[in-house]
C-alpha cells in the first residue's frame, strides 16, 4: 500500500492539469484535487522525506570520521619580524568508533521503525483527505438534488396558486382555501431559497477542498452498481451480521493505520529499553592523525603521525537503572496505547459495519415510500386539476413526496458515506475493494 500511495502522489502533478480543465468532473478527479490541494498531507509527506533522512544520517555516523585542518600563526610585534615567525601548518585525522555496547544496533533499527511510522501518519492524512473529499462530493450532490425537488415543490405551489385564484373568482372555493395556497407556495419558495443557500455553501467548501476557482459539472452517482450490496446487506440476519462483522475486522485490522501507528510504537519503546541497557556496556573509540608543518626559519617538516585509543567504563550504575525503568515505563504505556487502539478500531468497525447495514436497509424502505408518494402526489394533483380535491389535500401530497424523496437521497449518500468510513478505517484502495469483500463474505456466511 505504502508503494501505491507514493505513486499515487507523484502522479497527481500529472493528472491534474487535465482534471482542472475539464466540463464535467467525476468523485475520482474530485479526490485527486483535494490530494494535491492538501496543506496537511503535503507536511506529512515532508516528514517521511525527514525520517528518510535520519536513516541516512544514523548510518553515515557509523562509518570513520574524516576532518582536515589547518593553522597559521606569526610574531607581529616585539624583535622577530612578521615573515621571521612564520608558520603554517596542515593537519589530517581519521576517527572510528570500535564498540559503542550495540547502541548502533538498535538506533538504526529505531530509525527505520520512525520511518514507517512517519509513513502511517502520512498514509492517515491521506485517507482523512479522501474521506473529506468524498463527503464533500456527496454532500454537494444531495445539495443540487434537494434544490430540484424544492424547485419542483414550488413550481407545483405556483400552479395550485394560480388555479385557486380562477377557481375564488368564480366562486368555487372558499377564501381560506386560497389563503392555504398563497401560504404553501410562500413555503416552497423559502424551502427553495433554503435550499439554494445550502447548495451554494457546499459549493463552496468544494471549491476549498479542491483548490478550484469554479466547480464543473459534477458527475451523479449510478447507485444501481450498488444494488446487490445493498440488497445483501438489507437482508442479513442478525447472527451472520456478528460473523460479517468478525470476519471484516480481521481484514480491516491488517492494515489500519492507526493501530499500526500504536504497534509500532510499542516497537520503539521496546528497543528504547534495549538502548538503555547499553549504557551498562563500555565503549571504544580509536583515532589516527598526522600532519605537515612550515615555518620561515625550519621550511617544511613533518609532525609525525599519532593513534589513539579510547575507551570508558560507566560506574554509575543506579543513574543507568532509573533511565531503563523509565523506559520500561514507558513499553508498558505504548503497550496499554495499543491495546485501547485495538479496542477502539474493533468498535469503530463494528459501528460503521452496522451503521453501512442500517443505511441500507433504510434506502430499501425510503426507495419504496419514495415511489409511493410520488404517485400518491401524482394522483391527488389531477385530483386537484379536476377540482376533486383541496388544496389541502395537495400540499399534504407534495409535502409527503418532498420528505420522501429527501429521506431516499439522505439515505443513499448515507450508504456512501458508509463505505467511504470503512474504506478508510482498512486503508484499503477504493470502495470497490471493500465491496467486494463483502460479497465475498456472503458466500461463507
Amino acid at each position: 500500500m505504502k508503494n501505491r500511495f507514493t505513486l499515487i502522489l507523484v502522479l497527481l502533478a500529472f493528472t491534474i492539469n487535465n482534471r482542472i480543465t475539464a466540463e464535467q468532473i467525476d468523485i475520482e478527479d474530485v479526490r485527486a484535487l483535494a490530494l494535491a490541494n492538501s496543506p496537511s498531507l503535503a507536511r506529512f509527506q515532508l516528514a517521511v522525506e525527514s525520517a528518510r533522512l535520519d536513516e541516512k544520517t544514523r548510518i553515515y555516523s557509523n562509518l570513520p570520521s574524516l576532518s582536515l585542518g589547518a593553522s597559521a600563526s606569526g610574531q607581529v610585534w616585539g624583535d622577530t619580524s612578521l615573515q621571521d615567525s612564520m608558520r603554517t601548518g596542515a593537519s589530517f585525522s581519521v576517527s572510528q568508533k570500535l564498540f559503542d555496547g550495540g547502541k548502533s544496533i538498535y538506533l538504526k533499527a529505531i530509525n527505520a521503525i520512525n520511518t514507517e511510522l512517519t509513513r502511517q501518519e502520512a498514509l492517515a492524512a491521506y485517507f482523512t483527505v479522501l474521506d473529506t473529499a468524498d463527503n464533500a462530493y456527496y454532500e454537494t450532490l444531495k445539495a443540487a438534488a434537494a434544490l430540484e425537488t424544492a424547485a419542483a415543490a414550488m413550481e407545483t405551489a405556483a400552479l395550485a396558486l394560480s388555479m385557486a385564484e380562477l377557481r375564488l373568482e368564480s366562486g368555487m372555493i372558499s377564501q381560506g382555501d386560497y389563503l392555504k395556497a398563497m401560504a404553501d407556495q410562500g413555503q416552497k419558495e423559502t424551502a427553495r431559497n433554503r435550499a439554494l443557500r445550502d447548495l451554494t455553501v457546499n459549493r463552496a467548501n468544494l471549491k476549498n477542498i479542491t483548490g478550484l476557482g469554479e466547480i464543473p459539472e459534477l458527475a451523479g452517482i449510478d447507485f444501481n452498481v450498488y444494488d446487490d450490496t445493498i440488497r445483501f446487506l438489507s437482508t442479513l440476519p442478525e447472527e451472520k451480521i456478528i460473523l460479517l462483522s468478525d470476519d471484516f475486522s480481521n481484514a480491516v485490522k491488517r492494515n489500519n493505520p492507526g493501530l499500526l501507528k500504536t504497534s509500532l510504537q510499542l516497537q520503539i519503546a521496546e528497543r528504547n529499553v534495549g538502548l538503555a541497557k547499553k549504557d551498562y556496556l563500555p565503549s571504544l573509540s580509536a583515532g589516527i592523525s598526522t600532519g605537515i608543518n612550515y615555518s620561515a626559519a625550519g621550511g617544511l617538516s613533518n609532525s609525525g603521525g599519532s593513534v589513539s585509543i579510547n575507551g570508558s567504563i560507566p560506574l554509575d550504575y543506579w543513574v543507568i537503572g532509573a533511565a531503563v525503568e523509565k523506559k520500561r515505563i514507558a513499553q508498558t504505556e505504548a503497550a496499554l496505547n495499543h491495546r485501547d487502539a485495538e479496542n477502539t478500531l474493533a468498535m469503530d468497525i463494528q459501528t460503521a459495519l452496522l451503521d453501512l447495514i442500517a443505511s441500507t436497509m433504510t434506502v430499501q424502505s425510503a426507495r419504496r415510500a419514495d415511489e409511493y408518494a410520488q404517485r400518491n402526489y401524482e394522483y391527488n394533483l389531477e385530483l386537484y386539476k379536476l377540482s376533486q380535491a383541496s388544496v389541502f389535500v395537495l400540499s399534504d401530497a407534495a409535502a409527503l413526496a418532498g420528505d420522501s424523496h429527501t429521506q431516499r437521497i439522505t439515505a443513499e449518500y448515507g450508504f456512501l458515506n458508509g463505505l467511504s468510513k470503512l474504506r478508510s478505517l482498512g486503508a484499503f484502495d477504493s470502495q470497490d475493494e471493500v465491496i467486494n469483500l463483502l460479497l465475498q463474505k456472503q458466500k461463507g456466511l
